[in-house]
């Protein structure tokens, strides 16, 4: 390994080496602003003519030296506005100021998120898309994640309410929960180091809002060295600035849920320097499916403050973020038919559309706290993030072609995680049996202290009750440039801590199934108000916890982009991560006979509680190391076609989901080969705009190695992962307008396998789980009117089938679920929109605990579901 190290150092010396002495220098000199329709100076704007290229700074200015005299082409881009192709004369030092028009959907939007340099979609060497306000605003997400169905390559299961979503890039498989090799960023640093700490997922903690300039995603490519812990990708949240004045007032309700919301943002420049923007949101209601008590409850407000200088800016902004969400886990669903041929129901009482197993009659429960104290939580909590968080950017050009690039940011985070999760469904007579007793009673509702029918269905529930009492992060990321000619070189150390302090206490209650309020059931004297256990006897008490971990992350970075000639760029980077994990973790030990409720009486539960096994806590105490790299080309056909090239290798160091397991020794050390791993990955790309369309093309092929764990259930409770993964497939993204009409969307082929597996040989050369061969997303629109202020259309989201588990048995059916909306400017600024999602009611199954049901027989197993109809009406004044 050592060997490879070095020989990759020296490569790639050279190489840079070899981009910096192509360097050269002509005679012309050409400068000027580029500004908007009102004079306003635009920031950021590519400014390219011939092999030489710009970014506009602070001013709205921009050189570019070394052309050629004679008349050459000068082209702008930026995002937000339509791109400008103009014939200049060189002579010597000539002026050229240019105007840019606002288009919101323009088709050569600049990248920001993982590359060396600012450069439009056509002239990177990666695989970029970006959704827009109004594209968010037409698809209405229910959830963070739902805003990433728009885009390629990405498969989203945001089926768990606002955050806890599933989150995957390219066939890299979801062995658990999260997105363990995709990193989310809000404006460039990423909001947690680890983006599948369990119960803590890095989306529960972002919010979308009218502060969001746009959502940018980079799938593979640079993101392995321009970022920590991402190989297979970024989604960035963009904030707006203020650059352009203005605001929005929105209001929100549910027309057939419960959910009332509102949004408000306005930026605006102070003076010629400096300038502001404030936003945020506000929302409560029951959510889109029937919890029976408000269970969402919160909102966020972020500002930012940039202050403009002559050779740069510098940015402070501030986040505050305190939302209760219901948090979705699996519910109980009808199977019939075959597992090759399954059909997929509700339940009787229960509507996998729209109930949950949430309950007003099951909101209180008392277990014992980390530190051996008594504790209470409010089931109504829910996914509950309270995170405060600071930060600043600042660039500055500092005179021959020097730069410096500095973001950081400290995150304060702190909160809650708690629902309900089904760890058997059955009979209540089974259920009675399994207790001793000859039926079940309710244990509290308007049928408190009757019998439980004993053909109803019945549920063991575990509370997934975790708090979480220290996630803070703090990121620094400084980047130093210099552009030798047509080479621009950046150097870059990024520094990083993550703690990971959580509790998990968890008990057992018995409960009916039933969609409206279900009530609690007790089995006799093993029960009290239907809690049969302080802990998880179920799954062998396996998960009473707690730790406290911190990860020290450093990251010294180097990337090389070459202009080599007016068509070919090339560019270059790699990344030396190391980390060192220090902290503590203690499992579950049992106490006997512990007065929990305090009422002088040991009852059935009490007689045995889960606690956390303070006295015996393991050290966290390992270090580790991984190297990136990667190299791509952009090969620009002509002013409107290019194709591109890039192979990478990205690592990802593992987190809490290491510990609890034979990877940890007792002595705190990490096994040799599993504190991280790697992503191996190939793509080769087209791209194509036009004056009215836009297509891509990337096939792509990635090999993982992971390790992991997941609930399982069983005695343990819990498996381990250890595997490797291929994939390959096409991704294949557009956009085409035709007059009124516009019509836009993705569709992402995928063949993955499991290549090997060290722990259950038995699944080599399945299909890994809930991976579906291919994804889609098509949005057609249509504007009419006088002015054409008006806009009507739809999306279409669909999957085809996939499997529920890794054995390759019970079939999940493909769906495809239409969302229609309608937009109306009633008068100046002011908008009415109509949202429906999923208007057929469609059954759309992401997550499925059991691999395999008895055919031909009705059976019952534990799925997540799409949500069904709702239908949102959205009032907005823009000024």
């Amino acid at each position: 390994m050592k060997k490879i190290t070095n020989l990759l150092q020296k490569t790639l010396c050279f190489t840079m080496l070899l981009l910096v002495s192509q360097a050269f220098a002509q005679s012309g000199v050409l400068s000027g602003t580029i500004t908007d329709t009102k004079g306003n100076a635009l920031i950021g704007a590519n400014v390219s003519a011939g092999s030489k290229s710009a970014t506009t700074n602070e001013n709205g200015s921009y050189t570019l030296s070394g052309l050629a005299e004679g008349k050459t082409t000068v082209t702008v881009t930026f995002i937000g506005y339509k791109t400008v192709v103009q014939e200049v004369a060189i002579k010597g030092a000539t002026t050229a100021n240019i105007q840019m028009e606002d288009e919101s959907k323009s088709l050569d939007e600049v990248v920001v998120t993982g590359v060396v340099r600012q450069r439009t979609k056509l002239q990177s060497s990666v695989s970029v898309s970006s959704v827009n306000t109004a594209q968010i605003e037409q698809a209405a997400p229910r959830s963070t994640a739902e805003i990433f169905r728009s885009i390629a390559g990405i498969k989203a299961e945001p089926t768990g309410g606002e955050g806890n979503a599933n989150i995957t890039v390219r066939g890299i498989p979801i062995a658990s929960g999260g997105a363990k090799f995709l990193q989310l960023h809000e404006d460039g640093l990423p909001v947690m180091q680890f983006g599948d700490v369990a119960f803590g997922n890095a989306d529960i903690f972002v919010r979308n809002d009218q502060t969001l300039a746009r959502v940018e995603a980079i799938r593979g490519g640079s993101a392995s060295t321009l970022a920590s812990n991402s190989p297979a990708g970024i989604i960035n949240f963009i904030s707006k600035d203020g650059k352009k004045e203005g605001g929005t007032l929105m209001q929100q309700v549910g027309v057939d849920f419960g959910q009332t919301r509102t949004d408000f943002e306005y930026g605006s420049p102070l003076s010629e320097s400096l300038r502001f923007h404030v936003g945020g949101f506000y929302r409560q209601g029951e959510g889109p499916r029937n919890a029976g008590y408000t269970a969402n409850l919160g909102g966020q407000f972020k500002a930012n403050l940039t202050k403009e200088f002559k050779n740069g800016y510098v940015r402070l902004y501030v986040k505050y973020l305190n939302d209760k969400s219901i948090g979705y886990l699996p519910m109980p669903v009808k199977v019939s038919g075959t597992n090759a041929n399954p059909n997929w129901s509700s339940v009787n009482g229960f509507d996998i559309l729209q109930d949950t197993p949430h309950s007003a009659l099951f909101l209180d429960n008392l277990t014992i706290g980390a530190d051996g104290e008594r504790r209470r939580s409010n089931i109504g909590d829910g996914m509950h993030p309270i995170n405060t968080s600071f930060g600043a950017e600042m660039s500055f050009d500092l005179g021959d072609d020097w730069k410096v690039e500095n973001r950081f940011r400290q995150n304060y985070i702190k909160g809650r995680f708690v629902s309900l999760f089904p760890a058997e469904v059955t009979t209540g007579g089974a259920l009675a049996t399994a207790f001793g007793v000859s039926n079940l009673t309710y244990a509290n509702g308007p049928l408190a202290g009757t019998n439980f029918g004993n053909n109803s269905l019945a549920m063991r529930i575990h509370t997934f009750d975790t708090e979480i009492n220290n996630f803070n992060n703090f990121t620094n990321d400084l980047k130093l440039s210099k552009k030798f000619g047509d080479v621009d070189l950046t150097l870059g150390y990024y520094r990083a801590f993550q703690n990971i302090g959580m509790s998990w206490l968890w008990n057992s209650y018995l409960m009916e199934v039933k969609g409206d309020n279900a009530a609690l059931l007790n089995a006799g004297t093993a029960t009290s108000n239907g809690l049969y256990a302080y802990g998880v006897p179920f799954w062998g008490n396996c998960c009473a916890r707690n730790y406290d971990a911190n990860y020290d992350i450093t990251a010294p970075y180097a990337a090389a982009q070459w202009k080599a000639n007016e068509k070919l760029t090339v560019d270059a980077s790699v990344r030396f991560d190391s980390g060192k994990a220090r902290g503590t973790y203690a499992g579950a030990t049992q106490a006997v006979n512990l007065d929990v409720n305090n009422n002088g009486v040991i009852d059935s539960p009490e007689a045995s509680v889960s606690v956390v096994d303070n006295a015996n806590r393991k050290p966290i105490n390992y270090d580790y190391d991984y190297t990136s790299y990667s190299l791509g080309l952009n090969y620009l056909l002509n002013e409107n076609q290019s194709v591109f090239g890039r192979y990478s290798r990205g690592g990802r160091a593992n987190a809490d989901r290491l510990l609890f397991g034979p990877n940890v020794l007792n002595s705190g050390a990490a096994v040799g080969g599993l504190s991280a791993d790697m992503v191996d990955q190939a793509e080769i790309g087209y791209k194509r705009r036009g004056t009215n369309h836009t297509f891509y093309a990337t096939a792509f092929y990635s090999k993982v190695s992971e390790q992991n764990w997941d609930f399982g259930g069983g005695a343990g409770g819990i498996r381990q992962i250890q595997r490797e993964y291929n994939a390959m497939g096409l991704e294949l993204e557009g956009s085409y307008r035709m007059k009124d009409f516009n019509i836009m969307g993705n569709v992402t082929y995928t063949k993955a396998e499991i290549a090997s597996d060290a722990l259950n040989p038995a699944v080599e050369g399945n299909r890994p789980r809930r991976q579906a061969d291919f994804i889609y997303n098509i949005v057609p629109s249509y504007k009419f009117g006088g002015k054409r202020q008006h806009l009507v259309g739809f999306s279409v989201i669909g999957t085809t089938k996939a499997y529920a588990q890794d054995d390759n048995k019970l079939v999940m059916p493909g769906y495809a679920y239409v969302n229609p909306f309608l937009s109306f400017e009633l008068t100046q600024g002011l908008s009415a929109t109509v949202n429906i999602n999923n208007v057929f009611d469609t059954i759309g199954i992401t997550e499925v605990e059991e691999g395999s049901i008895i055919e031909n027989q009705d059976n019952i197993v534990r799925a997540r579901a799409i949500n069904g109809r709702t239908t949102s009406l959205t009032l907005a004044y823009r000024f």
